[in-house]
């Protein structure tokens, strides 16, 4: 009889997690970035290590020797002005990899910058294990690369993609002529550097097997220097050094196979492919003569990813969204692991496995709920013994959070709509002050989960309604029609029918309801009060493009303007569909927040917004952080935000 999982807490101590006697601030909060983030667990399953946030945009990463008495304890730390933690993992049982991101201001603009770093547990021997630029290198070295192999029987050596651009010293024993990207065996104690693939200058990608070989690589397919969206992959027979072609694959519109990872064992690699114009996964054979298997398709939504695990990151099963996130694990002992963590977990039915140990004996669990954002475990497959380590927001332990709850509502041409309804906790879905809040993208959609916006919102009162709207990914061609540009009439209808449904449902007090987006969702507010001025009464942008045609040429210099283009489309939507254009049209009052380190949408669509409402007699305000990108990762900026949001919704609604 299998032994039944008991729970008991490792009780890790941080001074990062103090307790105050603060009286509680729900800004400060909600907005506060989540307190633990990239667990992991090392290869013997007796340590673990964690980002923390702090200040500003500073992380710290802590290690804690798991025992009686855990303490964790710091390692490293970004500064966050502008090198940030995006993530850190163990290659050995006493070295760890972390990646550190930026963007940094030059002549020619804002540049993102990232590097690989290694350092030993106790913050010792740091080695930039990226290639770095020196006085006499031809170019920019922006990407610094990625662990694709920890190679968990090589001690510290690791697998790593590294860009190479020419040196001037060309024709000298220092210099080089070298140049893309290619793969190489790094010694992260050392930093020494054995090439495996040499650069190639079309090269952006490539999947090792787990076992320290290297079976795919992505050429991209280029035109006069910029990007045409399509990708070649090439493969290796199981002991050869020739590529082969595999697959090309369409960025665009998602045709063709895009692999994921390669099982060595069944010499496959597994990846993505449409049926029915819809995502689904299939298993692709790596031999003479490839032939695909379909391994998991759903009828209604697209499957998203493949779950791995393992220091060896085994393909373990897939992942998808439906009205709630589903899994289907082809794994037997992984699948029926899963189910007994779910039995003594009911009320987080969110639940991954995320790290193991080298042996698969000991698991790193988050599990989470749409009230709930998460509780990060380790569990002892032998003692069937799982053990409490962090919560991943500390700052809301306690806090009585809303439920929420997947609805579907009509649009005006009679289509089912899907979306998320958060209401206020313990209050009646009656005569609500609310918010219809479209997410970013716009290829993306929103899930059944915690949502720090959506939460902070409903604790002070309000309805959240999060749609799906059309131009929405994740539910096939069909329901991304175009994408929520090309096909803005459609997008910003259902979201305007958003609004309607819920004053026709006694939800909101049509008086009281607005509209809030961040990125495409702050475009998408804005457009609406340009159809429809009279839907919503206030509108809160964060990030948000106001100008097709700037958008496209914001990408004017970049490899990639003839795809943003392509995306963006031309004709009189492009100005119809632009809420800068048409301004005058707007008669509710507007708030605009961006940051003037955003890569994804310039800090001008916003400052131009701003003036041309300005201009136009509507009253409007724009709040900017000249440190800050489009994610604003500052939890006292996040909670200004809030509070200020907050209160201009209030004044705007007379409440």
């Amino acid at each position: 009889m299998r032994a039944r999982i008991w729970i008991a807490a490792v009780g890790l101590v941080s001074t990062t997690f103090a307790a105050t006697e603060k009286p509680f601030d729900p800004a400060a909060a909600f907005g506060a970035r989540p307190s633990v983030e990239g667990i992991s667990l090392s290869p013997d399953g007796t340590s673990v290590a964690y980002i923390a946030p702090a200040a500003g945009q500073s992380s710290v990463l802590y290690v804690v020797k798991l025992g009686d008495n855990p303490t964790a304890r710091p390692a490293f730390r970004a500064t966050g002005n502008p090198e940030r933690l995006r993530g850190c993992e163990w290659v050995s049982n006493t070295r760890l990899v972390c990646t550190v991101f930026g963007i940094v201001k030059r002549a020619v603009g804002l540049l993102p910058i990232s590097r690989v770093v290694a350092i030993d547990a106790d913050g010792s021997n740091l080695k930039v294990l990226s290639n770095i630029a020196q006085e006499h290198t031809q170019g920019y070295l922006l990407y610094g690369g990625e662990v694709i192999d920890a190679l968990p029987s090589e001690g510290d050596n690791v697998l790593m993609t590294r860009v190479y651009v020419p040196d001037a010293h060309t024709g000298s024993h220092i210099g080089s002529t070298e140049r893309g990207y290619g793969v190489d065996l790094v010694d992260t104690k050392t930093g020494s550097v054995k090439t495996i693939e040499p650069p190639l200058l079309l090269a952006t990608d490539y999947i090792a097997d787990g076992r320290g070989t290297v079976r795919i690589m992505a050429l991209e397919q280029r035109r006069a220097s910029m990007d045409t969206g399509f990708t070649r992959y090439m493969y290796r027979l199981s002991g050869s050094r020739e590529w082969r072609k595999l697959s090309d694959y369409n960025w665009m519109d998602h045709s063709g196979f895009r692999p994921y990872a390669v099982d060595p064992t069944l010499n496959v690699a597994y990846g993505s492919r449409k049926q029915d114009g819809r995502l689904a996964i299939y298993k692709l054979s790596l031999d003479e003569a490839p032939h695909e298997d379909l391994v998991y398709a759903d009828p209604e939504v697209d499957v998203d990813d493949l779950i791995k695990i393992g220091r060896q990151q085994r393909t373990v099963g897939v992942s998808y969204v439906v009205e709630d996130s589903r899994t289907a694990y082809f794994d037997t002992g992984i699948d029926k692991l899963v189910q007994s963590l779910h039995k003594a977990l009911p009320s987080l039915p969110l639940l991954r496995i995320t790290d193991s140990s080298v042996d698969e004996n000991k698991f790193i669990v988050l599990a989470a709920s749409d009230s709930n954002a998460g509780v990060s475990y380790l569990f002892d497959r032998q003692s069937q013994h799982l053990q409490t380590l962090l919560p991943i927001r500390h700052e809301l332990q306690g806090v009585t959070l809303a439920t929420v709850k997947a609805i579907k509502y009509p649009a005006a041409d009679g289509t089912s709509i899907p979306g998320y309804l958060t209401l206020p906790p313990g209050q009646d879905a009656r005569d609500l002050p609310a918010i219809v809040m479209p997410h970013g993208g716009p290829a993306a959609r929103d899930q059944w989960r915690f949502d720090w916006l959506a939460q902070y919102f409903a604790s002070r009162g309000f309805a959240v309604l999060q749609p799906n709207f059309r131009g929405s990914s994740g539910y096939g061609d069909a329901w991304f029609v175009q994408n929520g540009f090309r096909s803005w009439q459609t997008a910003i209808g259902d979201v305007l029918d958003a609004g309607r449904w819920l004053a026709s449902q006694g939800i909101a007090n049509p008086s009281k309801l607005a509209i809030l987006g961040w990125s495409y969702g702050g475009y998408a507010a804005l457009q609406s009060a340009v159809v429809e001025p009279g839907v919503f009464k206030a509108v809160v942008a964060i990030a948000p493009v106001t100008d097709l045609e700037q958008l496209k040429e914001d990408h004017r210099y970049s490899s990639d303007f003839n795809l943003v283009k392509e995306y963006v489309g031309n004709g009189p939507h492009v100005r119809e569909g632009s809420p800068l254009m048409n301004a005058a049209k707007i008669k509710v009052p507007v708030l605009l927040f961006h940051g003037a380190m955003d890569l994804n949408v310039a800090i001008l669509q916003s400052k131009q917004m701003a003036a041309r409402l300005s201009a136009a007699g509507t009253k409007c305000e724009l709040v900017t952080w000249e440190n800050l990108d489009h994610q604003l990762e500052d939890s006292e900026a996040r909670a200004q935000m809030l509070r200020k949001a907050d209160a201009f919704l209030r004044q705007a609604m007379g409440m």
